[in-house]
């Protein structure tokens, strides 16, 4: 129960380091537009609350503005801006909609003209304008998804399925100016790959695009291969971008969060990019080593891991982390593993994440359930379920990757 509430405690304070609120205020302060008129276009899971602050700082200067944002994120009316919610990972009718509202809103701007442009992980799926039908864009997304492509390379073939990713929006845009205010969700913040990069130059290249759809074996329609070839803007002269937090500031924030509890903190990587099994099983491995420790231990690893589909359950990858992990930390008196998404939601599930510690594989074996037959069903929640292992937070409003932590109590 102590390892368990004290996870509890990293995660609510490492969330709450890294909300986009604050953020937005500092990119703002003393920031001058000039004389012409203001518009907000904000994108993405954070996209409400960015806005939000946005137009509580701006005021009578704002002239409108265009909010899209995952099911269930608005939390109210925001004045003089128009919000939207819709499908993520998978954008549907609604990111269309609220696109070509952000897209009217920006027409026929002039060169006295700002655009505030708020961008916060997941505008990939919730910022489109698609080059294909809206059908095939699903379903290349989901082809990309099932094979366990990685955030950049999912970037670089959605790049040129759109009319506003990859440098797009802010031509668009011209000859108004584009202030960015871009809350990073993708490993390293390569500024071109976050939500796809609408307003900045892109680095990626056709080549890159088709090796990708040849690397994965993709299916794509022939118009949807042509696109393939073109090339995004190379060169933006509009654009002015400011990066307010990422997944470095989330395991910092752990990291801090753990030390005040008393264990002594290590922050293994910010850029963790692998099988989320393989990462559970990873830190269950550093369990192990450690178990002889005289003092409390956290070890921290932040970044993105994927998930190769093989079964029909239910789960996200912070979920399929902590349970791979169970296996190798079964029977370690006083270890826990716990991994969570920032944003508060964990694959197509109301989860965060997911806990275990060194019990959790005897739980789950008394009810009958073996771990790696849940791992090759792609059910971790279920699972965790069983053993109260689920993390729920709710939508935070924010979204900088996730992070995991291994902890080892000592008295």
């Amino acid at each position: 129960m102590i390892l368990r509430k004290d996870a509890e405690i990293i995660i609510k304070e490492a969330l709450r380091e890294v909300l986009p609120d604050e953020a937005v205020a500092q990119a703002l302060k003393d920031k001058e537009f000039g004389d012409g008129d203001l518009y907000v276009v904000s994108a993405g899971k954070a996209a409400w609350q960015m806005a939000k602050k946005a137009a509580d700082i701006l005021q009578d200067r704002l002239k409108a503005g265009v909010c899209v944002t995952k099911y269930d994120h608005v939390k109210g009316k925001i004045d003089q801006i128009e919000c939207y919610e819709a499908g993520h990972p998978v954008p549907d009718e609604n990111s269309f909609r609220g696109t070509r509202a952000a897209l009217k809103l920006v027409e026929n701007l002039t060169e006295r003209d700002t655009v505030i442009f708020l961008l916060s992980g997941g505008g990939s799926a919730l910022f489109e304008s698609p080059l294909v039908s809206g059908e095939e864009l699903a379903g290349i997304t989901k082809q990309l998804l099932a094979c366990g492509a990685d955030i950049t390379e999912m970037n670089t073939v959605r790049k040129r399925l759109s009319a506003v990713k990859g440098g797009r929006f802010a031509k668009i845009c011209e000859p108004a100016k584009v202030y960015s205010i871009v809350l990073s969700d993708v490993l390293g913040d390569p500024l071109d790959m976050i939500a796809s990069g609408p307003a900045y130059p892109d680095t990626s290249t056709s080549r890159q695009a088709v090796g990708i759809i040849q690397k994965y074996k993709l299916k794509l329609s022939k118009q949807a291969q042509e696109l393939m070839q073109k090339e995004t803007p190379k060169t933006l002269t509009n654009v002015e971008t400011v990066i307010t937090g990422s997944v470095r500031n989330l395991c910092r924030a752990a990291a801090a969060a753990s030390e005040r509890l008393g264990y002594e903190p290590m922050i293994l990587t910010d850029q963790l990019s692998c099988e989320a099994r393989e990462a559970g099983a990873f830190l269950g491995a550093i369990a192990k080593s450690h178990q002889n420790t005289e003092k409390s231990l956290a070890f921290i690893a932040g970044g993105e891991t994927v998930v190769h589909l093989t079964g029909g359950g239910k789960g996200g990858r912070n979920q399929e982390l902590a349970l791979a992990a169970a296996e190798q930390i079964s029977g370690l008196e006083d270890t826990a593993v716990f991994s969570v998404g920032s944003d508060g939601t964990d694959g197509p599930t109301d989860a965060a994440g997911g806990y275990c510690d060194g019990r959790t594989k005897q739980q789950l074996s008394e009810m009958g359930v073996e771990i790696y037959q849940v791992l090759q069903e792609n059910d971790a929640y279920h699972a965790l379920e069983k053993t109260n292992g689920l993390i729920i937070t709710g939508a935070t409003g924010t979204n900088v990757n996730d992070v995991s932590v291994l902890l080892i109590r000592r008295a």
